[in-house]
């Protein structure tokens, strides 16, 4: 029996090696697009956690050592890692999107187009790719991913939205991914004041890449609250109270969110008073 789209996903989620992941992800990206894989499927059961390596040790947010900006290769590889295993994360949560939300595939009432999935395969070649690049980057100085510890709250938002398509949107690509347009210039700002320009090139391809996923997620969000009646800018900041519990941090990239679609009037009316002087 051939196999289906949703089938390589469980795959996915199912591989606790993070490179296979991200290989096999390019691979069934490529089996999509060169239609050797034509069915969507439908899944039965879906895990709540992706698997994961042994390494890197996972610790809550408020237990990560905090990262410095001096140009040394140990601050870079600190940085790197962090993005790491964030763009790790990114691969299971595309991955997800697709496989929990097949079943809205030509459903009754609200359904998405096979588009849609096409979309979130992008999404999830592209994290593969920043994945991959980021491993040879830690490379280039004998560095390694699981060589340093992560923090393990970024799957907490996959979790609280696995039953509700339009607040997985609202949290995942259009606060999570976003938050990386607003830290990432910051962060390219300072490898080329450093002359690193290897880094600054790779940020800034992960960067404009990452638009598109945050467009991603508002055109689908915009598609949900069409169908269903509901004021966009209302109906997000309602979905954000409800599940990110925390303000969202200043400053913003407004340029950048606006190229994915965000309009200010949605996140501004959410945002801490303070601006987060961090770069992540």
């Amino acid at each position: 029996m051939n196999k289906n789209l949703v089938q390589y996903g469980l795959d996915i989620l199912t591989t606790a090696d993070p490179h296979q992941k991200a290989k096999k992800t390019r691979h069934y990206t490529q089996e999509w697009r060169s239609s050797k894989i034509q069915e969507l499927g439908k899944a039965r059961e879906i895990p709540a956690r992706p698997a994961r390596p042994d390494k890197p040790e996972l610790l809550m947010p408020r237990d990560m050592p905090k990262r410095k900006r001096g140009n040394s290769v140990r601050n870079k590889v600190a940085l790197l890692h962090a993005l790491s295993h964030i763009e790790l994360n990114a691969i299971d949560l595309a991955w997800d999107i697709i496989v929990r939300f097949s079943n809205l595939y030509q459903a009754d009432g609200f359904s998405v187009p096979i588009a849609f999935f096409h979309d979130w395969l992008k999404v999830a070649d592209d994290e593969a790719k920043h994945f991959l690049m980021l491993s040879n980057r830690l490379a280039d100085w004998q560095a390694k991913y699981g060589d340093l510890p992560a923090h393990d709250g970024l799957w907490e938002s996959a979790v609280k939205t696995a039953h509700d398509f339009a607040a997985r949107l609202a949290i995942v690509p259009m606060v999570l991914e976003a938050r990386g347009l607003d830290v990432t210039p910051d962060m390219i700002t300072l490898m080329r004041s450093q002359e690193d320009h290897i880094t600054a090139d790779l940020l800034q391809e992960i960067h404009d890449d990452e638009i598109t996923h945050v467009r991603a997620g508002t055109v689908w969000f915009e598609r949900y609250c069409a169908y269903h009646d509901k004021d966009v800018e209302s109906y997000f900041q309602e979905l954000v109270r409800q599940y990110f519990n925390a303000d969202l941090k200043k400053p913003f990239n407004h340029p950048s969110r606006e190229k994915a679609g965000m309009i200010r009037d949605w996140y501004e009316p959410l945002a801490d008073e303070k601006e987060d002087k961090n770069y992540g």
